[in-house]
């Protein structure tokens, strides 16, 4: 699924590289930026954390030219007078008008590094809308940024990548030049796949997937499947029926249930059946029309 994702980004989607201490994602964000240009697409950058130099190092001077990094690195608060792009900027309109300014009249692919830095200075809500208004409005084709989630609380972390159509959680992998990707991938008609897949960067930053964990199964060490444990197997008590059982529980009646010959006797009574005959006597006193005749009220 990485490699798909590396050969390009539906119409609308957020890509977010989810990446902490342990493990950076800032090669993997790069191997996203030297694919897009090698599909001779139009990448503009926001560069918040390192300088233009090192987020270019590596890539082909072939697609360079395609390439529009906007520098917030030297300024990212706007301080002095001219700043080549500030954290302020981070709007809907402003980002709309960087990136008509420099491409060609296709959409372009907006890579935002990070989405950290942006975040210590602006309201998650207000990140959060900018980059549903920028997935819908049609200004750029594609949205692919970094999160660094050692740096923010669960909420805010959760927040964004909920609005991400594809996710890459980053963890360090087996050996030192390996990575495992947890990728989480949600389709417009709402069906979710999620993969783990192990690999590693090459010097050209192209990506090399090792290995699928999650589709392979475990392995036994007998060789068999596994025993799956009884849980009634030690009670003190049975919880099963032998056969005798549950033949003799089959034949007992229920209670308040009349069987057919039972039914009858009680409906046609034979000729030795009891009865019970009154006749009233003249004390009864006893009125038809007024049964509470011989109350005192």
């Amino acid at each position: 699924m990485l490699s798909e994702l590396l050969q390009g980004i539906e119409t609308g989607g957020l890509l977010i590289i989810q990446d902490s201490c342990s493990y950076s994602g800032r090669d993997l964000l790069r191997s996203f930026i030297a694919a897009a240009l090698n599909r001779e697409e139009e990448v503009h950058v926001l560069c918040f954390d390192v300088s233009e130099d090192e987020l270019t190092h590596g890539l082909k001077p072939s697609g360079t030219q395609r390439l529009h990094v906007h520098n917030a690195y030297p300024d990212p608060l706007g301080w002095t007078d001219q700043p080549a792009f500030a954290v302020q900027q981070f709007r809907l309109e402003d980002l709309t008008d960087l990136v008509k300014q420099a491409s060609q009249p296709k959409p372009a692919t907006l890579v935002i590094d990070s989405l950290s830095w942006i975040l210590r200075h602006t309201a998650p809500a207000a990140v959060c809308r900018t980059l549903q208004q920028l997935r819908k409005g049609g200004a750029v084709r594609a949205v692919v940024g970094l999160l660094h989630a050692d740096m923010h609380q669960r909420g805010t972390v959760g927040s964004v990548c909920r609005l991400a159509s594809s996710l890459i959680a980053l963890a360090p992998g087996p050996k030192g030049n390996e990575a495992v990707a947890k990728i989480t991938k949600r389709s417009k008609s709402g069906k979710v796949a999620q993969d783990e897949e192990t690999f590693r960067l090459t010097e050209d930053l192209t990506v090399a997937v090792l290995s699928r964990p999650s589709s392979l199964p475990e392995a036994r060490p007998n060789g068999g499947e596994e025993e799956q444990a009884d849980p009634t197997a030690n009670l003190t008590f049975n919880l099963r029926l032998s056969d005798s059982e549950l033949e003799a529980k089959q034949k007992l009646p229920l209670p308040f249930v009349f069987s057919k010959e039972k039914k009858t006797a009680l409906l046609h009574p034979g000729p030795g059946s009891g009865r019970i005959l009154y006749e009233p006597d003249a004390n009864d006193d006893y009125d038809q029309e007024d049964p509470d005749d011989d109350l005192d009220i």
